[in-house]
């Protein structure tokens, strides 16, 4: 597996996936989109993969810092732009690499998706 973790450094739910990651000993790359910057077309793989509504961070402060007026018009390629305007309003963090996209971080869905259990 080629795990890369995207997020910001300073982000809680970013440090928790990486120790997460650290504690099981699954080698993995992070990538600083604020620092680093994101290809928008990994950005629209993501929202095709999993869906615009998983993507976009409408709980945290960049969006609710939003007019409402822009938040009434977050959909399709505007939220796109939006989100690469500014990375703070894509959820974190983002872990490709896996059999599937993992946004957000849910210790859960990160041992079933990377720890599966042997079929017996």
């Amino acid at each position: 597996m080629n795990l890369v973790l995207y997020g910001i450094r300073n982000c809680d739910s970013v440090a928790a996936a990486r120790r997460w990651l650290d504690e099981r000993g699954l080698v993995f790359r992070f990538h600083d989109y604020r620092a680093g910057g994101l290809d928008p077309d990994r950005l629209k793989s993501w929202v095709r993969e999993v869906g615009i509504e998983t993507v976009l961070n409408r709980k945290g402060a960049a969006y609710r810092k939003l007019d409402p007026t822009v938040r009434a018009e977050l959909s399709g390629d505007r939220a796109i732009a939006a989100m690469m305007d500014d990375r703070l309003l894509i959820k974190r963090p983002v872990l490709e690499g896996a059999a599937s996209l993992l946004v957000g971080f849910s210790p859960a869905d990160y041992e079933r998706v990377l720890l599966p259990k042997p079929s017996s």
